[in-house]
């Protein structure tokens, strides 16, 4: 069974998200026949490699609110993310454009390390204060995962997963995505947004139970309908 997650890094939903259904997962009766795969989303392409501005100034830009009004959005999130474990200081979060950290996660899915450097992104982002388009940052979140240190840098310093990138975004607009995170189970049924935890569970079983039916028993198309 195979559940495909659309995210970007610097989406704070998006890590909360993660933690309803990695919630969900451990409930699940079949959890270790699951395979997720990390599919790459840029909420903003267009974004530079350093954004000056604070989180809060974004935030003011982009739906026109105060500061008080942002930060107390700001402060929303940050209870719902504690709520689910998690530690978010958007006081210290350094904005930035994501596409190189998507390859990275690319490039950690050969090596059978695509979550842990997904979580390691998302965790020095939002907890630890950490730029997720530095080079230098990248290639030592990279080895912290794991993986190689000088293969990291050529890969940051080429192409060599953009291509990964470019087609999970164009997957993504042939499947409508258009905010995130989005999860795919199966190719076959879709959550939208950081859903609560017994919905993902829900979408698990159901997806489990139409691709795995009981012994003998007899799926609609068998029967001719």
């Amino acid at each position: 069974m195979q559940v495909e997650i659309w995210s970007d890094i610097a989406c704070p939903w998006c890590y909360i998200g993660r933690r309803r259904f990695e919630k969900a997962l451990r409930q699940f009766e079949h959890r270790d026949a699951v395979k997720v795969i990390w599919r790459s989303f840029e909420l903003d392409p267009d974004a530079p490699q350093d954004y000056e501005g604070s989180v809060d100034e974004v935030l003011m830009a982009k739906y026109g609110m105060s500061r008080a009004q942002a930060q107390a959005k700001h402060a929303q999130i940050t209870a719902l993310a504690a709520q689910e474990g998690l530690e978010y200081h958007f006081e210290r979060t350094r904005r930035g454009n994501s596409f190189d950290a998507h390859q990275l996660i690319h490039l950690a899915a050969q090596h059978g390390l695509q979550s842990e450097m997904k979580e390691r992104l998302q965790k020095a982002y939002f907890t630890d204060g950490l730029s997720f388009s530095n080079p230098d940052t990248l290639v030592q979140l990279a080895v912290e995962v794991g993986l190689d240190g000088d293969e990291t840098r050529r890969v940051l310093e080429g192409d060599a997963y953009a291509v990964n990138v470019r087609n999970d975004e164009r997957r993504a607009q042939v499947l409508g995505i258009n905010g995130v995170p989005f999860f795919l189970f199966n190719q076959r049924y879709a959550v939208s947004g950081a859903q609560p935890t017994e919905l993902f569970l829900t979408a698990l079983e159901r997806t489990w139970e139409e691709f795995h039916p009981p012994a003998g028993a007899e799926t609609k198309q068998d029967a001719g309908v």
